[in-house]
């Protein structure tokens, strides 16, 4: 099986690192509406903090998919792992992420 390639690398456009040390990654994460960032991989346990109110469709490196409605202020945990990100709602999609590393 082919390896996802790291967020950074995979989703440049979407993603952008703000701080980074042995503890944490911290990523600024922007989707405009019906923008992808293609198939990554988060390598660790992640926080997601949404700020601003949109929906997204995840879809998994299984191929299972979902859609999610994220409100302003939600805060979310999420597994390593890898899928794509679609932003099927109607305004900008804007998380931080902060990964947790081992």
């Amino acid at each position: 099986m082919e390896q996802v390639p790291d967020v950074l690398k995979a989703a440049a456009k979407a993603y952008r690192l703000l701080m980074e040390n042995e503890k944490v990654r911290v990523l600024d994460l922007r989707l405009k509406p019906g923008e992808k960032a293609p198939m990554h991989n988060h390598p660790n346990d992640h926080v997601v903090y949404v700020m601003n109110t949109t929906k997204f469709k995840l879809t998994f490196s299984d191929g299972k998919s979902g859609e999610f409605d994220l409100k302003a202020g939600q805060t979310l945990w999420m597994e390593a792992g890898s899928h794509s990100t679609e932003n099927i709602g109607t305004s900008v999609g804007h998380n931080l992420v902060v990964e947790l590393k081992k």
